[in-house]
């Protein structure tokens, strides 16, 4: 009986730990695919050199996910390019299936993670610098700049990271607002306010 509990406890933690699954070939190719070297290129970044936030709280971030090239399927990576107005900036949000190494490309970006003893971790980073995001933890960035955009490249450890945006997760799901009110120590007028704000 002990045994079996120590291997329940054993598989729990490795897949606790597990990141994407192995496969036992080079490469996955979905049904009906050709694997040639169209197969394992990808040309729809070349947009995203040219059509950027323009302001506001702009940003927008172009994921190269294995949904988007499936021949990342089994690879265990991708990555995203993330493009922020003047004063544009990624609300805070969390990868549970990957870290993220992010290297700005142009401009300055003030960035940060908290940790699991709620410590802040932040940092501004120009062109040319890197930053890592520990796997699952909330992280954020923003340009700091008001004048200028700001481009950046993040690499992923996982070919579906996943992205788990807090305010929207917390105010657009549809948790309970008077739980909300309680947990924020607020009004349920505000909470409601909130919630407006993140499902339109």
């Amino acid at each position: 009986m002990s045994y079996l509990l120590v291997a329940t406890v054993f598989t729990f933690i490795l897949s606790a730990h597990a990141g994407d699954p192995d496969i036992t070939s080079d490469f996955v190719v979905p049904p009906g695919t050709v694997a040639d070297a169209n197969f394992f290129t990808f040309r729809g970044l070349r947009q995203f050199l040219y059509n950027g936030p323009k302001d506001g709280n702009g940003f927008q971030a172009t994921k190269l996910t294995q949904a988007e090239f499936p021949a990342l399927t089994g690879q265990s990576v991708s990555i995203a390019a993330l493009q922020f107005a003047p004063r544009g900036f990624n609300p805070p949000h969390t990868h549970p299936r990957s870290a993220e190494l992010l290297l700005v490309i142009q401009g300055t970006i003030r960035v940060g993670f908290v940790d699991s003893n709620n410590k802040l971790y932040t940092q501004y980073l120009d062109s040319g610098d890197v930053f890592v995001f520990p796997k699952g933890l909330v992280h954020f960035q923003a340009n700091v700049d008001s004048a200028y955009p700001a481009v950046a490249i993040s690499a992923f450890g996982s070919a579906n990271a996943g992205t788990i945006s807090l305010p929207k997760t917390l105010f657009g799901s549809g948790i309970y607002d008077w739980l909300l009110a309680q947990s924020f120590k607020t009004d349920v007028g505000t909470i409601d306010k909130i919630i407006a704000a993140n499902t339109a």
